[in-house]
């Protein structure tokens, strides 16, 4: 498995050995000023999560509103063969509503009698290096490789500290890698914030220590691509991911999307995160996906077909909570246990065919069998999804978005986290403003 992968990168770097661009990026840079960029992205987030069918004496709903600033300044870089500049990323989170016996949504964090705070804030810094096409990027930022992926699914995303390096000098080719030492979660304002959970015994281990990754993508032409990455993550595991993304175009209004991802992972060192089968203290599966999307007009139909096969569920989220690059994560569920077998109906409306640019709409349909988790063997579970969103297309307020999602989850073994009904409706509000 390895040896074919690596193959596949050195033919892709062989591929553009001639495709070497005539100008890099930072012999067209205008100065450390000149390119920079600040924007302020304001998010009102409304989320409510009902457990329908609770057990007595537990927490049956939690909900909470709240609104986000999430401030980024990118300076440009200084002229001459090695360009410096910085990043710096600010947030702020405030507290419009929630209350006693509702917390817990993840937009807040919580006090010690688990009531949301009122505001929290968290912020970074990264200086940054330029040669060529190659930038190295040193502190706190955004990820979003298949293999470490910052997450930005409550109020105000995770923060990644670390080193990265993207390289774009040939054509068609990224290659990145980097090493993280820590991670901010969505709801909390320190450092280290984000812990392994042992599915075993319900407990919380220790966080990032450290993730070394390495991979990239190469575009063979337009319509067809590969990317190959590699993790290691400190006394949990090491991950392989594969993909293969293919457009077919069949006329001007008609085309076909195949895209298939696997994960290979294995427990490494102490191998802290384990499975959710009590039988299983360590992780050796693979996880894959494979969807296929017919396009015609305004309409998207899509279906998928997702397996993890091996010892464990597919694991993630000490290495960031968006790591899960595959189909059927969706809304609420994964349909990521071991053993589990899942597919997905989907449908895409949008509705600028029909003289309303800027309005979409999605629903989805998701089903798994055979799931092996901590609280059921062969458990079943599934999903149904809606999604309506409308951006402004002109005047003073364009780019303001409205978004609601609607998701229903059903599963008679419990086979999510032991809940076995749950409805969640989130409300978002966005607006991104660029103000250089």
């Amino acid at each position: 498995m390895r040896v074919m992968k690596w193959s596949m990168i050195a033919l892709a770097v062989a591929a553009g050995t001639s495709q070497m661009a005539v100008a890099s990026s930072q012999d067209e840079s205008k100065g450390f000023v000149e390119d920079s960029k600040l924007s302020v992205k304001t998010r009102m987030l409304y989320f409510s999560r009902d457990f329908r069918n609770a057990p007595a004496g537990s927490q049956s709903r939690v909900e909470e509103t709240g609104l986000g600033f999430l401030g980024t300044f990118e300076s440009g870089f200084t002229q001459g063969t090695v360009g410096v500049g910085v990043d710096a990323i600010g947030m702020l989170g405030l507290k419009l509503d929630t209350g006693d016996g509702r917390a817990g949504a993840g937009l807040f964090p919580q006090d010690s009698e688990g009531r949301a705070e009122d505001s929290y804030n968290k912020g970074g810094a990264a200086i940054k290096f330029r040669v060529s096409d190659t930038v190295l990027k040193v502190g706190d930022q955004f990820t979003a490789m298949p293999v470490f992926a910052t997450d930005d699914s409550r109020l105000l995303p995770e923060i990644a500290r670390g080193t990265l390096i993207t390289s774009n000098e040939i054509k068609g080719l990224t290659l990145n890698a980097g090493r993280f030492t820590s991670l901010t979660a969505q709801a909390a304002s320190w450092r280290d914030s984000i812990n392994g959970r042992d599915g075993d015994t319900g407990l919380k281990n220790p966080g990032l220590t450290s993730a070394n990754v390495f991979g990239g993508t190469y575009a063979f032409t337009d319509s067809l691509s590969t990317t190959l990455y590699y993790s290691k993550v400190e006394d949990y595991w090491r991950k392989y991911y594969g993909n293969v993304n293919w457009a077919l175009p069949l006329s001007d209004k008609q085309g076909l999307v195949f895209d298939f991802n696997i994960y290979d992972t294995k427990s490494d060192g102490k191998g802290l995160q384990r499975a959710y089968n009590d039988r299983v203290t360590e992780l050796d599966n693979r996880a894959f996906s494979l969807s296929g999307a017919y396009n015609i007009g305004a309409h998207t139909f899509t279906l998928a077909y997702q397996k993890v096969t091996g010892d464990g569920d597919y694991g993630y989220g000490v290495d960031g909570g968006g790591t899960v690059f595959l189909a059927n994560s969706i809304a609420r569920s994964d349909f990521n246990a071991e053993d589990e077998k899942s597919w997905q109906a989907r449908y895409d409306l949008n509705f600028a065919e029909y003289g309303i640019p800027g309005l979409t709409f999605m629903t989805r349909y998701a089903k798994g069998t055979g799931a092996n988790t901590r609280t059921t063997d062969n458990g079943k579970e599934w999903e149904r999804d809606i999604d309506v969103k409308y951006v402004l297309q002109e005047g003073p307020a364009k780019d303001l978005s409205f978004r609601v999602r609607q998701a229903t989850y059903r599963s008679s073994d419990g086979v999510y986290y032991g809940s076995n009904s749950i409805d969640e409706l989130r409300l978002i509000v966005e607006y991104p403003l660029s103000i250089l």
